[in-house]
């Protein structure tokens, strides 16, 4: 089941996935991010993206544990 999202504001026009998970409160810490990407328990627009590398611009949502949150 999916909570209701949110619009999180970044400072840019891009931010990495990992960062994004922290600013966002989805996750607790860069450790957790990492293994939750790796593990395919992340997806960026519908579609599991395992690079917690990955560029996020405005308009992309992300969803982890059933909790999402928009690039804003």
């Amino acid at each position: 089941m999916m909570v209701g999202m949110r619009d999180v504001a970044i400072n840019s026009d891009m931010i990495r996935l990992g960062q994004f998970l922290k600013l966002a409160d989805l996750i607790d810490t860069g450790g957790e991010a990492k293994i939750l990407i790796a593990s395919g328990d992340v997806t960026v627009n519908g579609e599991v993206d395992t690079r917690r590398g990955r560029q996020l611009r405005p308009g992309d949502v992300v969803v982890v544990r059933g909790r999402s949150a928009r690039v804003a």
